[in-house]
């Protein structure tokens, strides 16, 4: 895959490269809103994609979630599940589904599409990366 080029290159938090993005060397910006959300605001442009990673729905989380091109749901509580419900127009078995989700099941769902997807790591990724854990 990269023609015996790097596919992937690690910058620092808030170190994207001078350059910025390009069909060469596309940027894919993580932003962890974990207990500390970063503070400076990250957007997308020709060849950089901002994905945010919310570990809980947070007060800003329904205008995050409606601003957003894709949104992928892992396992929820009811409650949490019924507000996305909500923000994301989802019929309601699709929404009651959120909060019973197997490990590795995640809803990817757009304004108009949703789809259940399933990821399972490979032996490689396991041995480099260790088991799956979820973080409740």
């Amino acid at each position: 895959a990269g023609g015996g080029q790097p596919c992937v290159t690690l910058h620092d938090v808030g170190r994207v490269p001078p350059q910025g993005a390009s069909a060469g060397s596309p940027v894919v910006v993580v932003r962890d809103c974990g207990m500390r959300p970063p503070r400076g605001r990250v957007v997308s442009a020709p060849w950089q994609s901002v994905m945010t990673l919310l570990p809980y729905l947070s007060p800003v989380a329904p205008r995050l979630m409606e601003k957003s091109g894709l949104v992928g749901v892992q396992r929820v509580s009811p409650d949490e599940a019924a507000q996305i419900g909500r923000i994301m127009s989802l019929p309601r078995a699709e929404t009651e589904a959120l909060s019973t989700l197997a490990d590795g099941v995640t809803l990817w769902c757009t304004a108009r599409d949703r789809q259940f997807v399933m990821v399972q790591a490979t032996d490689a990724e396991t041995g480099l990366l260790g088991s799956a854990r979820r973080m409740d």
